[in-house]
């Protein structure tokens, strides 16, 4: 009988712990590379607007959203490098689902500054009174949600249940964040209403991969295309640099 206990926890283990060797080490080394350079220009983009934010409150903004989007991701991009090019560790698992917490909550701090963000562009943009506190009340909720020990970030573990429970108030801060943007539209001719499509885009990646990638790893690869939404996102800062 404790043979087959042993069996059955090292079986349980082995679930657990993330699969290195599943992906072509050409692909490892490829993502690593590709996250690393992502960390890289969010250090930059943040360097970049408080260097040249010359006391403008949107760019002061827009380095603390670079800052928390890149710090956030880091927690779970650097221990992702680390498992593609140095192999599993012991607590691989554990560092990889503390990271998915941590980011997990620091995205949605990024829309919340995305909303203080629109605020300072388009000041005379009249929106219904009721968004704001929505997207602060969501926002709270899920970062609650998150902080829940029912999610067992710890673990490896898939639990759908919580992932609906902590995802949904987050695609209702996104898409009030996406009323804004689309509201204010091309005012000032500043372009900002692109900012709509990268968020969804951001959503229609993120969604399936918080959903179905541990039953289907392959969808974890729209996380690729997710990352570069938001990078897009940053570069529409940037390109208001010269024009405020």
């Amino acid at each position: 009988m404790s043979d087959v206990k042993t069996a059955a926890a090292a079986a349980s283990a082995s679930a657990a712990e993330p699969a290195r060797d599943a992906m072509p080490k050409p692909m490892r080394i490829a993502e690593s590379v590709f996250d690393i350079c992502y960390l890289l220009f969010d250090l930059a983009a943040a360097v970049t607007f408080f260097s040249l934010a010359h006391g403008r409150t949107v760019f002061v903004l827009y380095g603390v959203l670079a800052l928390v989007l890149g710090g956030g991701d880091a927690f779970h991009l650097v221990p992702r490098v680390q498992m593609h090019l140095r192999g599993v560790r012991p607590n691989t698992t554990a560092r990889l689902g503390l990271g998915t917490a941590v980011a997990s909550v620091t995205m949605t701090v990024f829309y919340v500054l995305l909303y203080f963000i629109w605020r300072q562009l388009f000041p005379g943009v009249s929106v219904s009174p009721v968004v704001a506190p929505l997207i602060f009340a969501t926002a709270a909720l899920r970062i609650v949600l998150c902080l829940m020990p029912q999610n067992d970030w710890l673990s490896g573990h898939e639990n759908l249940r919580w992932s609906l429970y902590r995802n949904v108030p987050f695609a209702v801060t996104g898409v009030l964040v996406i009323v804004l943007f689309a509201t204010s539209g091309n005012a000032g001719g500043l372009g900002m209403w692109r900012m709509c499509i990268a968020i969804a885009l951001s959503f229609g990646f993120y969604l399936p991969v918080a959903f179905l990638a541990k039953r289907v790893p392959a969808v974890g690869a729209l996380m690729l295309p997710k990352t570069v939404t938001y990078m897009w996102m940053i570069c529409m800062g940037l390109q208001l640099l010269p024009r405020l």
